[in-house]
């Protein structure tokens, strides 16, 4: 049986090594994710403010 010492037990694994394509696919969900994010605020901000001029908008009579 081999004899166990700390640096035997306690190795740090090797880092896995990021393939091109997998650092493409992450930026592009980077990008992605941030701009659906400025598009839902953008929309939500959007929306706010038609909500708030149709609020002080008066009512028109209907015929």
């Amino acid at each position: 049986m081999a004899k166990l010492t700390k640096a035997s037990i306690f190795t740090t694994a090797q880092p896995k090594t990021e393939t091109a394509m997998e650092k493409t696919t992450r930026a592009v969900k980077e990008i992605k994710d941030s701009e659906t994010k400025e598009r839902e605020d953008k929309m939500a901000r959007l929306r706010r403010a038609r909500h708030e001029s149709e609020a002080e908008a008066p009512e028109k009579p209907k015929p």
